[in-house]
């Protein structure tokens, strides 16, 4: 079943003090364009943030929201700076030695001076890592949801408007096999009435109507928008990425169409060749939210 491009998905995962959120909205776009937004502390995850939801999504624009609250020691490191430490230790002891004073010194003392100690994040923590990939793979499984229930009304209202064409191809292809018989009826009569008593020339005749069915023949036309028609209704019910065929498809049927419009001298075909197009601009609007 088709999908649309326009979709919203959201996710959270809480695990161990560890808050995450994905927050992902898609519009139309011809192309697939993946933007991410996410902490800093995070942002090394972002191309495979965005391998992931490509595994699921072939076209878009996708805007991802990331926001992560770690309140656990998982992916932090406490580091000690041994050299500022050293430092602050000497500078102690020269004031303590100078002043005459004791110089006892603890370590839980010299660890509350600024820049002895840090804490790091561990850009190499797997449990991190996994717990985000998860959270934004929901966050994705449900975009993709949300897509396809949009692009299955509008496969609704596809379907219904390509069946529209369909019997206005039928009409068409009727009316046009109808002409040649009417322009024979028409143009004998014109003959006879400007001859009067002279005798009809069939092979001048004939080979007049052979001109006149040549220009005006639709018959390669209508076979092409019918195989187009078939073409279209298969792909709806395609699995695959079928937007840029589906318009494609479309720009070909305006093409036949336009040229029926051109060969008809047919007050009732003409009005057909303008319903048909009305259709298919409909349609061409529909497809372009079409993944």
């Amino acid at each position: 079943m088709i999908k649309s491009m326009t979709g919203y998905g959201k996710a959270n995962l809480s695990e161990k003090a560890r808050e995450y959120q994905v927050e992902i909205k898609s519009v139309n776009h011809r192309y697939l364009d993946i933007s991410v937004k996410m902490p800093r502390i995070l942002s090394y995850l972002e191309e495979e943030v965005k391998k992931e939801i490509a595994s699921q999504v072939k076209r878009g624009k996708i805007d991802v929201f990331i926001s992560f609250e770690n309140n656990s020691t998982e992916g932090k490191e406490i580091k000690i700076n041994t050299e500022i430490a050293k430092i602050y230790i000497d500078e102690l002891k020269k004031l303590a030695k100078q002043e005459e004073i004791s110089a006892n010194i603890e370590v839980t003392d010299i660890s509350k001076f600024p820049d002895v100690l840090s804490i790091q994040n561990n850009q190499e923590d797997e449990t991190i890592r996994n717990e985000l990939i998860e959270t934004v793979k929901q966050a994705t499984q449900k975009l993709v949801q949300m897509r396809a229930v949009e692009g299955s009304k509008i496969a609704e209202d596809l379907l219904a408007r390509i069946k529209t064409i369909q019997e206005k191809v039928k009409e068409i292809s009727s009316l046009s096999t109808g002409l040649i018989e009417e322009y024979v009826v028409k143009l004998e009569g014109r003959i006879k009435e400007i001859l009067k008593n002279q005798e009809v020339d069939e092979a001048r005749l004939a080979q007049e109507v052979v001109i006149y069915a040549d220009k005006c023949s639709v018959e390669e036309e209508v076979t092409r928008l019918k195989s187009h028609i078939s073409q279209f209704e298969k792909l709806l019910n395609s699995e695959e990425s079928i937007g840029k065929k589906l318009d494609f498809i479309i720009q070909e049927m305006n093409r036949e169409t336009n040229t029926i419009g051109s060969k008809a001298n047919n007050l009732e075909i003409t009005n057909d060749v303008i319903d048909v197009k009305t259709e298919l601009e409909n349609i061409r609007e529909q497809i372009q939210n079409i993944e």
